[in-house]
């Protein structure tokens, strides 16, 4: 496995993240799991997001010879964003200032995907939103290097009215 255009991180952190191993069974899904993506963070693709790198892109290339398989991955770092505006959509009922103090990302802060995740999930706990749509939707601007996020999200009906009554005859 080899790594070409990587600046910001050197071969050796590169291959310990990837995990792949001269000698190791070839799978294509592992390693677009340790490249793309992964939902625990454990990925190439977050090492350079969590940094700013908002256009990181890596492209594999196998190269078979006989029985083995070559890896080359062409990293493009592209530039670093850096976060522009952060706007909410949806809530209706709750107030901005309560969803705001709930996300993590500010503006003038590098982009990082790990603090918009955490903001999601801490957007989600609150219990006035439907977890399934909340969503954050990145914009960027590639002549600036900024980047807008929008916080969208759906209230849950949280309105209940119950009523009771009895009745007792003597």
């Amino acid at each position: 496995v080899t790594f070409t255009g990587n600046t910001k991180y050197d071969t050796d952190t590169l291959n310990k993240v990837l995990g792949i191993k001269k000698g190791d069974i070839y799978n294509k899904k592992r390693l677009e799991t340790k490249l793309y993506m992964n939902q625990s963070g454990q990925d190439i693709s977050s090492l350079y997001m969590d940094k700013g790198y908002l256009s990181f892109n890596p492209e594999p290339v196998e190269v078979v010879q006989g029985d083995s398989i070559d890896l080359e991955v062409r990293i493009r770092e592209g530039k670093q964003y850096r976060v522009r505006n952060v706007t909410i959509t949806g809530n209706s009922k709750t107030f901005d200032h309560v969803v705001r103090r709930e996300i993590r990302t500010r503006p003038g802060d590098l982009f990082d995907r790990s603090e918009v995740i955490r903001s999601q999930q801490q957007l989600i706990s609150l219990g006035f939103f439907d977890p399934a749509a909340v969503n954050v939707t990145p914009q960027p601007d590639p002549r600036t290097g900024l980047v807008d996020l929008n916080y969208i999200v759906a209230e849950k009906p949280s309105d209940r009215l119950e009523l009771s009554g009895g009745y007792g005859g003597g």
